[in-house]
């Protein structure tokens, strides 16, 4: 090993404690790799989204990269922890669906409110009230909350491949007919390319990991994507090895574009609201779900260096709304880099970097499909479902509040409802029950909050 090899693996284990998490830094470096590869979607979705309310593609793209590098630096070298950050789905929906289209407001308003939620998330952050909040949450409800997500990661690499589908049917002398009726779940297409490409990967994936191949996941990535190609699924880009490299677009159009003059309406107290309420408990949710996976929750059932990692996102959605993009938020694929073997911060930093190149890559990430990462993805469901074991299952008033936890993440398409839907009937469980002293105050709080949000919004 050259003495500047020997170097750069010292820094790391100084820096990020590789050895105590018994990991190793090709380990760290591939498991964020594989995170940025069940992400990078958002790299094309997100652009796509805010675009709609009329902000610039090429600027959201370039901020949403940058955000995610920033947001990732962060969560490395404050936290040292493997989870990856960027600007949330659901959240860029709110953003231009609801703020812009349902409520009439300009994007410049939208990033406005962004922009306040980050310094409150920051404030927040420093009096510790996030942290409070995962940790009044009880153990029973953050592994359910781990299960949940695991179902709901599934869901997500079972869609994005075809495998199943999602329409407004319903059934007429035994046909399915459009309706416009409720969302139905159905079995996709699973003769088109996609659904086969994807299911192509699942077994490759699966047998990779079956021969405990370390970084199964991103090398079934890589290999589904390869094949995609003659599928007609993946391509490379422009037809040209050179096609894959690009400047990244000017920022100019997006960043520091905010509306200071309605920041004291009504209005924007319920849109930063909203962004506050979703962002919160997504994070947590993620956070609760993976680092219980990862096994890094102590005997209380809490996250050392919580305060941090919740920074880190205050910092990246603060920093995000700058640069021109929606909420930044922790991703529920950093399920997939620890999956690998992702333990440290090393694993976000190696997600960042893998960010930054994007944006003179694009055209190279672009060329992985839905359908290679797929794979990926329902596996990872799999690995978050084992902490099902540990729950009490005896005790309906834990029971129950953790079943709805878990179906309520994939069926309502959101880990904040899942998290909702369980911390208010624990409570109102727990009361009933007599069993008063199983609930902490903040529980009380949070479900009341909870309860009302749900009548008024």
């Amino acid at each position: 090993m050259s003495s500047e090899k020997a170097s750069n693996v010292g820094f790391f284990e100084r820096r990020f404690k590789l050895k105590e998490h018994n990991t190793d830094v090709k380990t760290e470096i591939m498991a964020g790799i594989t995170t940025f590869m069940t992400m990078a979607y958002i790299l094309a979705v997100n652009p796509g989204i805010l675009s709609d309310s009329g902000m610039d593609y090429g600027g959201v793209f370039t901020a949403t990269a940058l955000s995610a590098f920033i947001a990732c630096v962060m969560m490395a070298f404050l936290a040292n922890y493997p989870f990856a950050l960027a600007p949330g789905m659901g959240l860029n929906a709110f953003f231009t669906y609801t703020v812009v289209f349902g409520m009439g407001h300009s994007w410049q308003f939208a990033l406005t409110a962004v922009f306040l939620e980050g310094i409150i998330f920051i404030i927040l952050s420093f009096f510790q009230v996030r942290e409070a909040i995962f940790n009044s949450i009880p153990m029973n409800l953050k592994k359910a909350v781990s299960v949940g997500i695991g179902l709901f990661i599934a869901l997500i690499g079972l869609i994005n491949a075809g495998i199943v589908d999602t329409g407004k049917m319903f059934m007429e002398n035994g046909v399915n007919v459009l309706n416009e009726g409720g969302l139905i779940i159905t079995l996709g297409n699973l003769k088109s390319p996609s659904a086969l490409l994807a299911l192509i990967g699942l077994v490759i994936t699966g047998i990779l990991l079956a021969k405990n191949i370390k970084g199964a996941l991103f090398f079934g990535i890589i290999i589904t994507t390869l094949i995609g190609i003659p599928m007609g699924v993946s391509y490379m880009p422009n037809g040209e090895f050179l096609g894959i490299f690009s400047l990244p677009p000017s920022l100019k159009d997006v960043a520091f574009q905010f509306e200071w003059s309605r920041i004291f309406s009504f209005d924007m107290l319920i849109v930063v609201f909203t962004f506050l309420f979703v962002d919160v408990f997504d994070t947590v949710g993620t956070l609760i779900g993976v680092s219980s996976k990862a096994g890094m929750l102590d005997e209380e059932g809490k996250l050392p260096r919580v305060r941090q990692a919740l920074l880190a996102d205050a910092i990246g959605t603060t920093f995000g709304a700058c640069l021109g993009t929606s909420t930044v938020t922790t991703f529920v694929e950093s399920a997939s880099g620890v999956s690998d073997g992702g333990r440290t911060g090393l694993t976000a930093l190696s997600t960042g970097v893998m960010f930054a190149l994007a944006l003179i890559l694009s055209p190279l990430f672009g060329m992985i499909p839905g359908a290679a990462t797929a794979p990926a993805l329902i596996l990872v469901g799999l690995f978050m479902m084992s902490p099902i074991k540990e729950i009490d299952l005896d005790d309906f008033t834990e029971a129950i509040p953790a079943f709805l936890t878990i179906v309520m993440m994939p069926f309502a398409y959101s880990i904040a409802e899942g998290i909702v839907f369980g911390m208010v009937s624990y409570v109102v469980l727990k009361v009933l029950a007599g069993k008063q002293k199983d609930v902490s105050p903040i529980m009380y709080v949070l479900a009341f909050l909870f309860v009302l949000k749900t009548i008024f919004m």
